[in-house]
């Protein structure tokens, strides 16, 4: 069932079946970032299926299809009244049609009784950082993992 109707792709509730090709999309879409960051060991490019499929099977993880492909994928994990949301992702050719910004707003909207949501991107990937700003994340902390690579960890607060 779909969750949300954009332009002309479907937000919906991602199942076993969408894993291999949302892991493929992963990789391709994390490609940008290795480069970036000169590290080819990031965490979403050494993801194993198994682990994704646990996150499927948690009920945390919308794709955004289009002509019969996941194009776009966003993940969540809600505990303690806090939102954590991860690896929003959009095939590259894709990007900047507001996919991005649709799969933010539908995962937002699936937990509901969230107080926080908060995520983090590289310190250096300006173009996340301007997209998650504009939808009302502030940074609240930085995170050292290499030499390479500095996090920028963002939060905002739910309305109401």
């Amino acid at each position: 069932m779909a969750l949300n109707q954009f332009n002309m792709g479907t937000i919906a509730l991602a199942t076993i079946e969408d894993a291999e090709s949302i892991l493929d999309l992963q990789k391709h879409a994390y490609e940008s970032e290795a480069r970036l960051y000169n590290d080819w060991s990031i965490p979403p490019l050494t993801q194993s299926l198994d682990s994704l499929k646990a996150e499927i099977l948690a009920g945390g993880v919308l794709k955004y299809s289009e002509g019969g492909a996941v194009v776009g994928s966003v993940r969540a994990l809600f505990q303690d009244g806090k939102c954590e949301i991860g690896r929003l992702i959009v095939a590259p050719e894709f990007q900047g049609r507001g996919i991005g910004s649709a799969l933010l707003q539908a995962i937002e909207a699936r937990f509901p009784q969230a107080h926080s949501f908060e995520l983090f991107t590289g310190a250096s990937s300006e173009g996340n950082i301007r997209l998650y700003r504009r939808h009302g994340y502030e940074i609240f902390a930085t995170k050292v993992l290499s030499p390479t690579i500095t996090l920028v960890l963002m939060s905002k607060s739910q309305p109401g």
